[in-house]
C-alpha cells in the first residue's frame, strides 16, 4: 500500500498543534528562583580553617585552575622544652571559574574537607578575567553549602563512632569498678 501524498505533513502539523495548546512552563527566573535539587553543583567554597596547603586540589585538578600561595610559620612548642615546629600558612586561594570543568575532583581529593559545593549559581561576569575568584569570595559561598543529609535511621552504625562508643563505654565500667586492695595491703 502506497503512503498517501502529505500524510507526513499532516502528522508534523498536528505534532505542532499540540504542543501550541500546551500551558508552557518558562520559570521567570530572575523574579523568582528555581528550586534547585538538594546537592546541586553550582560553586566550589572553600571552608579556609580545614586548608592545611596540602596543595593536593591543585596537582590533581585537570585544568590547573587552583592558585594556592603559602609560607611557612614557626610555631613555638606547645611545652617547655619541646622542639618548635613549622606549618603551612595560606596566603592566597583563588579558583578561575573560566577555566575550571566542575568535575568536583579537587573536593573529592582534599583530605581535610575544605572544599564543597555549593549551589550558588549566580556569580557571572562581564568580563572573563573576573571570574577568578580568592578565597574571601570562596569563603563567602561556604556558608550557602547545605547541611549534609541525615543519616538512615535503619542503617548500621558508622565504624568509627561504634569503636568510640565501646572505648567509652569500658572505660566508664573500668571508673566504675571499685578499686580492690592488693594481696599485703592494708
Amino acid at each position: 500500500m502506497a503512503p498517501i501524498p502529505g500524510s507526513g505533513l499532516a502528522k508534523g502539523l498536528a505534532v505542532t498543534l499540540r504542543t501550541m495548546t500546551r500551558k508552557t512552563v518558562t520559570e521567570q527566573y530572575p523574579d523568582a528562583l528555581p528550586e534547585l535539587p538538594p546537592r546541586t553543583r553550582g560553586v566550589i567554597g572553600l571552608f579556609e580553617e580545614n586548608c592545611t596547603v596540602c596543595m593536593l586540589c591543585a596537582r590533581e585538578c585537570p585544568d590547573w585552575c587552583i592558585y594556592i600561595d603559602s609560607h611557612k610559620e614557626t610555631v613555638p612548642p606547645a611545652a617547655p622544652g619541646g622542639r618548635e615546629r613549622s606549618r603551612n600558612v595560606l596566603d592566597r586561594f583563588a579558583i578561575d571559574f573560566s577555566l575550571c570543568m566542575y568535575c568536583g575532583i579537587c573536593i573529592e581529593v582534599c583530605p581535610f574537607d575544605a572544599l564543597f559545593w555549593s549551589p550558588e549559581f549566580e556569580y557571572a561576569e562581564t568580563d572573563i578575567r573576573d571570574l577568578t575568584h580568592e578565597r574571601d569570595k570562596l569563603r563567602e559561598w561556604m556558608w550557602t553549602v547545605p547541611a549534609p543529609p541525615a543519616l538512615d535511621p535503619g542503617a548500621e552504625e558508622p565504624k568509627e563512632i561504634a569503636a568510640a562508643r565501646k572505648t567509652a563505654e569500658k572505660l566508664a565500667a573500668t571508673q566504675a569498678e571499685p578499686q580492690q586492695p592488693q594481696e599485703g595491703e592494708s
